[in-house]
């Protein structure tokens, strides 16, 4: 019973979110309509709005997708089938459009430095809305994969996790030459942003089976 109150508990903060996300940006999103409606490149998936709204509109195919694979999992025996494919879904759904973001070239007005290894001193220049951003990147990522690897179950782990990634991001920005900076204080932001999303979704961990002992068990004598 537990656990089915904790799966809908997962579900309506999921539905609160997408439901929130799509109001605060209705309109940015309704502007860029017609162009991913049209399948045009420019104008949909070379832009923010266009990379959200088709976040927004295949939340359906990822649905899908979760419950075939529960399905699959339930017919072999699997009794954490839902939590397993929803965390395998939720990984790639939730961090592929922001990795995508991060990746687009950036603007003129883009700093000069290409590499700032100083911590700390870019997060005054990021603004809030930089911040949240940065922090949002590998936030389902942390959220979901100690949900889908009882491995990464811990906060160093998932922190560890969180900074890769975001150093293999700001590796690829320098190397493909994106008029991005590759800043230390982006990579910070990220770890923690997952770090943070990791722990919100603790009670859905996945928890490494006991291992049995190796002590043979005493055989009862009569008495």
């Amino acid at each position: 019973m537990d656990g089915v109150n904790r799966n809908t508990t997962f579900l309506g903060l999921a539905a609160v979110g997408v439901a929130g996300a799509a109001f605060v940006l209705r309109r940015p999103l309704l502007m860029s309509a017609p162009r991913c409606m049209a399948g045009q490149w420019h104008g949909c998936l070379d832009t923010f709005n266009g990379v959200v709204l088709m976040t927004l509109v295949t939340l359906p195919l990822a649905a899908l997708v979760a419950w075939a694979l529960a399905h699959r999992r339930r017919a072999a025996g699997d009794g954490s089938a839902w939590r397993t494919s929803l965390a395998e879904v939720g990984m790639v759904h939730g961090t592929v459009p922001f990795v995508w973001l991060t990746m687009m070239p950036g603007g003129p007005a883009t700093a000069p430095a290409r590499v700032s290894l100083v911590p700390l001193r870019d997060l005054v220049t990021m603004g809030t809305l930089g911040i949240v951003g940065n922090l949002l990147v590998f936030a389902s990522l942390g959220f979901f994969a100690p949900m889908r690897c009882a491995a990464l179950a811990s906060a160093p782990r998932i922190l560890a996790l969180g900074t890769g990634c975001s150093v293999l991001v700001e590796t690829a920005q320098y190397v493909f030459r994106l008029d991005r900076v590759s800043s230390v204080d982006d990579v910070l932001v990220n770890a923690v942003g997952a770090l943070l999303a990791g722990l919100a979704s603790r009670p859905w961990w996945r928890t490494a089976a006991p291992a049995p002992s190796d002590r043979p068990s005493r055989a009862l004598t009569p008495g």
